[in-house]
């Protein structure tokens, strides 16, 4: 049985309010609130609850998808559940729950930048379900995930496509070699890097963008690159 949250006006109350969620053991709560920048500060940081949430919420979205799209084929239910899981979902999520608000943070750097970075946004949301999971079990953390990932996945009647894929086969489909990605740049330290890649076909076609991960960056410069085509995902 789920417990309900507890009244009050402190931070963590109107935090179990935005998850609908009670916590027995605040404490799980307040470190999956703890970004890594906490480490300086001899404070527990959220990293392994956000490898244990990273799998609840695996999970939970395969049970999700697959019970939902009854006649789709693994590949389908692949890209689905890639594009559910992904950092950009996650901090949408995180924002509309206000997570950021709650994040607590070590030094200027990461107080001025952290509230509303991507991948802070997506490791704390990932952290949270992991501890709801470890303080309720797997029912709450499945009605948190349903609830906040159903709109995000009814956006896609049909299954996303992978940009780079997509690109890779149009241009074949015109005698063209495969893109070449490149990488421009990386910034940012060890646990917020970001890569700025490239994407160039034969002809000089060319597109560059930016993401958290080499892989985001490559997916999101493809993205673009079919976009300045006219060529549809």
């Amino acid at each position: 049985m789920t417990r309900r949250p507890r009244r009050g006006t402190d931070d963590l109350a109107a935090l179990e309010a935005a998850l609908g969620y009670g916590f027995e053991d605040r404490a799980l709560l307040g470190q999956a609130l703890t970004h890594s920048s906490a480490a300086a500060a001899r404070l527990d940081d959220n990293q392994r609850l956000e490898f244990l949430g990273d799998r609840v919420l695996s999970l939970v979205l395969a049970e999700l998808l697959y019970r939902r799209f009854p006649r789709e084929e693994e590949g389908a239910l692949a890209r689905r559940h890639a594009s559910l899981a992904r950092r950009d979902a996650l901090a949408e999520v995180a924002r509309r729950i206000e997570l950021g608000r709650h994040l607590r943070l070590v030094g200027a750097e990461a107080e001025a930048r952290g509230r509303d970075q991507p991948g802070a946004l997506s490791d704390a949301c990932e952290a949270v379900i992991a501890a709801i999971y470890l303080d309720g079990g797997l029912e709450p953390a499945r009605r948190f995930i349903t609830r906040e990932w159903e709109t995000l996945i009814a956006e896609h009647a049909l299954p996303p496509r992978d940009a780079k894929t997509a690109l890779q086969e149009w241009a074949q489909g015109r005698g063209e070699p495969v893109p070449v990605y490149t990488i421009v740049s990386r910034e940012g330290p060890d646990h917020e890097p970001r890569f700025t890649v490239s994407a160039s076909l034969k002809d000089g076609s060319t597109a560059t963008a930016t993401g958290a991960s080499r892989r985001a960056a490559e997916q999101a410069a493809a993205a673009m690159l079919l976009e300045r085509l006219g060529a549809l995902l």
